[in-house]
């Protein structure tokens, strides 16, 4: 889900204390015992996550101490009105930023880090624009620099990229990033327009009143980059990573595949590809065999794949205020152990954009003598191969679903385009990526 499901609001500041932010009571804060020492933690931010967070902080704070032998307390959270920014700075062990956006949270988290302070952030748009520099400033000061929470809700993706699969040579990390959009494509699975299936999501809390981050796939997109970063020690910015969101997507589309025994989802995909790394977002159909198509609704997943393990899939709740707050928690208490933020890249990978895929295309035509000849004409020329067709209808409002196998995204849009010139074509034909692998 988007940011801003992550943060209280955007605020201008800077680091000198000169802020719009202010200091907001949490109740009845949780003290340390006589012989116990305390973790001060300074929370930025009391929006929905913040609050949740500083709620389950103080209910698990006990088991946290018995962990780490240190007692984790917030004091008072900055938020919108007043407050001094470098008085927390000052009075905290580790700093958990949940403003969202990017300002002043990247002035904030720069100079908590370069103070030496440990941050704990669910900030994906800040990673994606600025990791390098906030990484650096973290292997400068000796600071950690723990993010868990940015991607995935309570997935534990990133933790098992930089700690449980640090050794392995990873080939491909791929998964549904978005708890939204794998919440309104279920819905449309089951019928709903996409139209209802947003409403449906507002209703629930699976989506913003402005949903545009999420819909569009930008959010995906810079989750995709931060685990570009740490799976291939590649510096990834979002600018980099094309991506297609699911506002365009139809009901009969979904529908006319699942005769061909696919389902719809919004995948984020980062794999090594011809001596270089590809990233991207993009909706694709996946075969019911594929570990990702059974994941529905609100859930996250996310597969890794590498030769030395083949494939690890890993799921859960992608996202809201309860969700988010566990996973910072786990990263506090990560900071309260060792280690910290990302190596500097040593070796990285040139980033490629033109990679093969399988993909389904939908024609609305007239059913004339040649015609399908035709399309298949142009397919052909582009050497795109025909895997399986379904036509529904005759006369002048046929329409023609075909799957054709995997072929150079530049020459499916070239084929595409010679077949939107064809004359008895209705409208411009539709194209959706296909995976073809399975897993049974």
């Amino acid at each position: 889900m988007s940011s801003s499901e992550t943060s209280s609001s955007e605020v201008s500041a800077d680091v000198t204390g000169r802020s719009t932010l202010s200091a907001a009571p949490l109740g009845a804060a949780t003290e340390a015992q006589p012989g116990v020492r305390a973790f001060k933690v300074g929370l930025l931010g009391y929006g929905t996550v913040g609050s949740a967070f500083a709620a389950l902080l103080e209910e698990r704070a006990a088991h946290v101490e018995r962990i780490t032998g240190r007692l984790p307390v917030v004091g008072e959270a900055l938020t919108t009105s007043k407050g001094s920014f470098p008085e927390i700075l000052e009075g905290s062990d580790a700093i958990v930023e949940l403003i969202g956006g990017i300002e002043p949270a990247r002035d904030y988290v720069l100079a908590a880090l370069s103070a030496g302070k440990h941050v704990i952030t669910a900030n994906k748009q800040l990673l994606s624009q600025h990791g390098e520099a906030l990484f650096e400033a973290a292997r400068a000061s000796g600071a950690q620099l723990r993010f868990e929470a940015a991607i995935a809700g309570v997935v534990p993706v990133v933790r098992v990229l930089c700690e449980s699969l640090a050794g392995a040579h990873v080939e491909r990390v791929h998964g549904i990033v978005n708890g939204t959009t794998n919440f309104i494509l279920s819905e449309m699975t089951r019928g709903s327009t996409y139209a209802q299936a947003l409403a449906e999501a507002q209703s629930q809390g699976f989506a913003e009143a402005d949903p545009s981050e999420d819909v569009s796939g930008r959010d995906a997109a810079a989750k995709m980059a931060i685990l570009a970063r740490l799976a291939f020690d590649t510096p990834v910015h979002i600018d980099e990573v094309p991506y297609e969101g699911i506002e365009h997507l139809k009901t009969d589309d979904i529908q006319y595949a699942r005769e061909l025994g696919l389902g719809l989802k919004l995948i984020g995909t980062a794999e090594r590809r011809d001596g270089g790394l590809s990233v991207s977002v993009h909706p694709a159909f996946l075969y019911s065999g594929h570990p990702l198509a059974s994941v529905n609704g609100p859930f996250n997943a996310v597969t890794v794949e590498s030769e030395a393990i083949t494939e690890i899939t890993m799921s859960g709740p992608g996202a809201g205020g309860l969700q988010t707050a566990s996973a910072v928690l786990g990263d506090l208490v990560s900071t309260m152990l060792p280690p910290g933020a990302p190596a500097p890249p040593a070796d990285p990978l040139p980033l490629v954009s033109d990679v093969e895929s399988g993909f389904y295309i939908h024609m609305e035509m007239a059913d004339r003598p040649g015609a399908l000849a035709a399309v298949a004409g142009a397919l052909g020329e582009q050497g795109a191969s025909i895997k399986s067709v379904v036509q529904h209808g005759l006369g002048e409002h046929a329409r023609l679903v075909m799957i054709v196998h995997p072929l150079a995204e530049t020459r499916l849009r070239e084929a595409l385009k010679r077949i939107g010139d064809l004359d008895f074509l209705r409208s411009t034909p539709r194209a959706i990526r296909v995976i073809e692998e399975e897993y049974l």
